[in-house]
C-alpha cells in the first residue's frame, strides 16, 4: 500500500497495534484466557494488579528521562525500557479486570484508582533523582522481576505464564542495561562512584519491602498461580552483590521502611505521580482518540 504523504500513512492505518511496530507479535494469541478451574478470580486478579502497578508505576518514572538523560542514546534506551514495563502493565491490568468479573479495563484501572488503591512496591514510585538513582532502582526492581517472571512462566494460569514468557527476555536487557551502568558509574571516576554509592544508600531501605512476602503473594502461591518473593532472595543477592563487587560498590546496611505499598501505604510521592498521569483521562472521561 503506498500513501501521497506519511500523514495519510497513519491516518489510514487499520491495525490499532501499529504504533508497536512491524513484527509485534501477541503473547496472547492462541492462549485461552478463561480463568483456570479452581482459581479464585479474585485472588489472580490482585496478584495481577500488585505486578501491573510494579511495572506501570516505575514506567511513568522512567518516561521522565526523555530529554533529560545524559545522552541520546540512553534517552532511547531507557524510553524503551519504560516501553516494555508499560506492555506488561497493560497485559495485567486487562487480566485483572477479567479476573474480578468487573470487566474493567486497562484504562479504568490505570487512571480511574486514587494512589490509595495502588499496589505497587514504594520503590518504584521514589522521584526521579539523578541518573545514579535511576540506575540504583533499576538494578534492584529489575533483577527482582527477572527472577520473579521467570519462575512465573509455570503459573497455572496461562496468560500470567504467558506475559512472564514474554517478560523474561525484555527484563533480561533491562536487568543487564542497568548492570553495566553500575559498574561503569560505580568503578568509573571518583565523582561517579560517589554518586553511586550514595543512590544505593539512598534506597536501600526498600529493599526489605521487594523481598518481603505479602499477603497477596501468599494467597496467590496456594492458587498455584503465583510466586513467593522469598524464593528468588538468594537469585536477588548473587547478582546484586557481583554487580556491586564489579562496581567497587558497598553493600549498604540499612533497616525496612514500616508499611507496604501492596496495602496501599505509599509515599507522598505517589499522588503527585498520578496527578500527572491521569489528569487528561479524569479531565475528558469519555474521550477517544
Amino acid at each position: 500500500m503506498s500513501f501521497d504523504n506519511a500523514y495519510e500513512a497513519l491516518t489510514e492505518q487499520n491495525d490499532a497495534r501499529w504504533a508497536f511496530g512491524t513484527g509485534f507479535d501477541d503473547p496472547l494469541s492462541g492462549v485461552d484466557t478463561t480463568v483456570p478451574s479452581g482459581v479464585d478470580g479474585a485472588v489472580l486478579a490482585e496478584y495481577c494488579l500488585a505486578l501491573a502497578d510494579d511495572a506501570l508505576v516505575h514506567s511513568q518514572r522512567l518516561g521522565e528521562w526523555v530529554t533529560r538523560a545524559p545522552e541520546l542514546e540512553e534517552e532511547v534506551a531507557l524510553a524503551n525500557i519504560a516501553l516494555d514495563l508499560l506492555g506488561q502493565a497493560r497485559l495485567l491490568l486487562s487480566r485483572a479486570g477479567q479476573a474480578d468479573g468487573t470487566g474493567r479495563g486497562e484504562d479504568a484501572l490505570a487512571y480511574f484508582r486514587d494512589a490509595g488503591q495502588f499496589r505497587n512496591l514504594r520503590l518504584a514510585e521514589l522521584p526521579r533523582g539523578d541518573f545514579a538513582c535511576e540506575i540504583s532502582r533499576s538494578l534492584l526492581l529489575s533483577t527482582r522481576r527477572l527472577a520473579v517472571f521467570s519462575r512465573l512462566t509455570g503459573s497455572r494460569d496461562p496468560v500470567l505464564a504467558a506475559v512472564a514468557g514474554k517478560g523474561v527476555q525484555e527484563l533480561t536487557y533491562h536487568r543487564d542495561y542497568a548492570a553495566q551502568w553500575a559498574v561503569r558509574l560505580g568503578d568509573g571516576t571518583a565523582e561517579s562512584h560517589r554518586r553511586m554509592q550514595a543512590a544505593l544508600d539512598g534506597i536501600w531501605p526498600h529493599v526489605p519491602e521487594i523481598l518481603d512476602t505479602h499477603e497477596i503473594d501468599r494467597r496467590a502461591v496456594a492458587a498455584g498461580i503465583g510466586v513467593d518473593p522469598a524464593e528468588v532472595r538468594a537469585e536477588f543477592d548473587e547478582v546484586v552483590d557481583q554487580v556491586l563487587t564489579a562496581a567497587t560498590l558497598q553493600r549498604p546496611e540499612a533497616a525496612g521502611i514500616p508499611g507496604s505499598g501492596r496495602d496501599g501505604a505509599h509515599t507522598e510521592h505517589l499522588p503527585e505521580l498520578l496527578a500527572d498521569m491521569q489528569g487528561l483521562a479524569r479531565a475528558h472521561p469519555e474521550a477517544t482518540w
